[in-house]
């Protein structure tokens, strides 16, 4: 008999439905165990890993059914119509390639709506064929650049331009950032050529300071203005009396973040006693100022976080607010919820209690000041040993978290620094420094503290949770890392323990970045819900966040709770707001998401912008995806991304090998491998959507990076043949296009 997680591997590979007999042809089961194969089935529909289609047939609840309604979204590079499932429950919608219409149909144009025919072609991508038209949904919009009478769209996925018919510009001039709506044309004009549309937006030029930032907002539809009502009720708020509150204001608590940070959610202190530390972490007190279901509350809500973009904040809360009232400036005096904790020397904690104070903060530092003022032995114009204090009792945490086992993954990130006038100075990886690891600590054991207290008080809580890797993962992690030599506990039993002994020992070695990213990739995506299942990432069995009210809704309802919990006051958590806990961390979720994306978004274009004048450079990269239409690299002199094309590679017939995550070359036997370095020449970057196109230079890559058995015949099991010959330039390989894989 299979295993579950060998059915569920082999359900989520087969192409549409299968039923118990293409199941025990496949396992080569006998008749006697059809029943055990009846239970199995019956298991993994119980617990929703395979979904029923008609009476005797089943396919992966990750898989999209023979047919399903899709909506248009956007157009590959040939102008041909992409689309998704309109209704889907998984975190990373499948992307569905749909086949040119039936000649004298019009095409299909974003926003759409169709019932197909569905083809499986690899891990979320499909073809599918038109069977019947369902009308539109929501208005949808193409956000581009206006030209010459055409719009030309900025998001990457949707490369055909679309042509603005005279008396629709809306006094729109060329080199605009529009949006524009697509109107109905005649069949000619919708088969044939550019689709017509109107512009409905005029979003400022291209070449402004902050065109990049105005860009991405628009794109991923971020609210970035605040109703005028909720901007009056932010600048009448007032400074929080002491009242009952208890005064922490002569206490030495410092605030530490970024030299570009304008709001200051957090304080700590810590000092030694005789059995350990004592801790205080200090939170800006939000919910005194943003009251339920007020018109802050609800503007709150609905923004979810703020985004953060390199020329710009768009916050969550008013300026009065996030920068004013509810940020711990130096020597002002501002209301807080803290939390005292008590850790022995081996930093576990013995103890901690929860309170809403007045506190004055001592000190504005960043984290290169208190770093440098901790390897300097100095103190950052503190107290004397205030500095080495914090750290004494950092290290005792990081202590306790080695021995917990966590997944600490190194990754840096990008930091881009602009000019005088906008333009990018410079890109440069992201400092990660002792100090940041610091304050981590703070705010994780703050963070821990909070969902064990609402917990001891049986109060609702909006948990941080993070799931461990998919059985579709796992499988792809196990089957990488048995290359290395490495073996993994079963599904049930991994712990980021296991991850992490691996990354230990590898620390040194050449694939230690290939190991890590590839790690990194396997893992579940962390999210808010009112229902606990542990953050497997931190290793712990519960976990919530309250340390950060200015800039994420989460902490704000965590706070309630706890004032409702401890009574601390009547602005609390209500019951409607505990009824509705399931759908708010379900939106809370998407709007974190989209934050991230229009972040990295941003990054892309601006790292677009400042490599377009260095078009033909040669530079060291890695391999960092491998598809079957081409690789994606990164450079190693800034953390640029592109995608090296089909047309880009040797002549040869190449073949995807997913599990190896390579591309392998028949003829020459040449092999580019996730991790593998290389020598890449850009050779384009276009701004308007953050792309940048590369193309290999090393002669003969055999020499460098893992290498491939070249042969004749049939491919090895696990391959897909890709292409017999190099596209024509400019047209990578795509699903759909071309010779269908195997």
């Amino acid at each position: 008999m299979p295993s579950r997680e060998e059915l569920r591997a082999f359900l989520r590979t087969a192409t549409g439905r299968v039923g118990k007999t293409e199941i025990s042809r496949h396992f080569g089961l006998s008749t006697d165990q059809r029943p055990a194969l009846r239970q199995l089935m019956a298991e993994l529909k119980e617990e929703g890993s395979i979904a029923p289609v008609g009476r005797r047939t089943v396919r992966h609840a990750a898989n999209l059914p023979d047919m399903a309604a899709l909506e248009v979204f956007g157009t590959d590079a040939d102008g041909d119509p992409m689309a998704r499932p309109i209704a889907w429950e998984g975190s990373e919608k499948p992307v569905v390639y749909m086949r040119p219409e039936r000649a004298g149909q019009p095409a299909l144009a974003p926003g759409d709506r169709v019932l197909a025919r569905i083809t499986r072609l690899g891990p979320n991508k499909y073809e599918g064929r038109t069977f019947k038209r369902i009308g539109t949904g929501s208005p949808s919009r193409v956000l581009g650049i206006f030209s010459a009478g055409l719009v030309e769209p900025v998001d990457r996925r949707s490369r055909a331009s679309w042509i603005i018919p005279p008396g629709e510009e809306n006094g729109a001039e060329d080199g605009e950032l529009v949006q524009a709506e697509p109107i109905a044309g005649g069949t000619r004009e919708r088969l044939f050529g550019p689709k017509p549309a109107r512009i409905v937006e005029r979003l400022g030029r291209m070449d402004d300071p902050k065109a990049v930032s105005r860009l991405v907002i628009a794109a991923h539809r971020i609210p970035d203005e605040f109703p005028e009502e909720v901007v009056q009720v932010a600048e009448r708020a007032r400074a929080v009396p002491l009242g009952t509150r208890d005064d922490l204001r002569d206490i030495l608590l410092v605030t530490i973040d970024g030299e570009d940070a304008r709001d200051f959610d957090d304080a700590v202190f810590a000092e030694p006693k005789e059995d350990g530390w004592r801790v205080l972490v200090a939170i800006a007190d939000v919910a005194h100022y943003v009251r339920p279901k007020a018109p802050l509350d609800r503007e709150a809500w609905h923004r979810g976080n703020s985004v953060y973009f390199p020329d710009r904040v768009v916050p969550m809360l008013p300026e009065a607010l996030s920068n004013g009232w509810c940020s711990l400036k130096p020597d002002e005096d501002r209301g807080c919820l803290y939390v005292e904790m008590h850790f022995d020397r081996e930093g576990t904690k013995t103890g901690h209690r929860f309170g809403r104070a007045l506190m004055r903060s001592a000190a504005r530092l960043t984290y290169e000041t208190v770093q440098a003022a901790r390897d300097a032995g100095e103190d950052a114009g503190l107290e004397q040993g205030h500095i080495a204090r914090l750290y004494g009792a950092f290290q005792a945490l990081l202590a306790a978290r080695l021995r917990r086992g966590t997944l600490d993954l190194d990754i840096a990130e990008r930091r881009v620094i602009l000019g005088p006038e906008g333009k990018v100075a410079s890109i440069a990886p992201r400092a990660r420094l002792d100090s940041h690891r610091l304050i981590e600590e703070f705010m994780v054991a703050a963070n821990v503290c909070a969902a064990e207290e609402l917990e001891r008080l049986h109060m609702p809580c909006m948990y941080r949770v993070h799931d461990r890797p998919s059985d579709e993962k796992m499988e792809t992690l196990r089957g990488f890392l048995s290359g290395f030599g490495f073996s993994l506990p079963p599904s049930d039993r991994i712990r980021p323990r296991d991850f992490a002994d691996i990354l230990e020992k590898t620390r040194e070695t050449p694939e230690s970045r290939l190991i890590s990213e590839t790690i990194l990739r396997g893992q579940s995506q962390a999210e808010y819900n009112p229902e606990n299942m542990g953050h497997f990432g931190l290793a712990l069995p519960r976990y919530a966040h309250f340390t950060s009210p200015i800039r994420r809704y989460a902490d704000l309802l965590v706070h309630r709770a706890l004032i409702r919990g401890l009574k601390l006051g009547d602005d609390g958590l209500t019951d409607e707001e505990a009824a509705s806990m399931p759908d708010t961390g379900e939106h809370i979720t998407k709007t974190e998401r989209r934050a991230a994306l229009a972040e990295r978004d941003a990054v892309d274009r601006y790292l677009a912008a400042y490599m377009a004048d260095r078009v033909g450079a040669h530079f060291p990269a890695r391999v960092s995806g491998v598809t079957r239409f081409g690789l994606f690299v990164t450079l190693e002199e800034n953390g640029a991304s592109g995608i090296v094309p089909m047309n880009a590679l040797p002549d040869d017939q190449w073949f995807h090998e997913e599990a190896a995550m390579r591309l392998v070359g028949r003829r020459t036997g040449l092999s580019f491998a996730l991790g593998q370095e290389v020598e890449v020449r850009l050779a384009e970057a276009v701004p308007r959507t953050g792309s940048l196109t590369f193309q290999l230079l090393q002669g003969d890559p055999r020499t460098a990076g893992p290498r491939a058995t070249s042969g004749q015949g049939t491919p090895p099991r696990g391959r897909q043949k890709i292409t017999d010959r190099k596209p024509k330039a400019g047209k990578p390989a795509r699903p759909g296009k071309g010779k269908r894989p195997r």
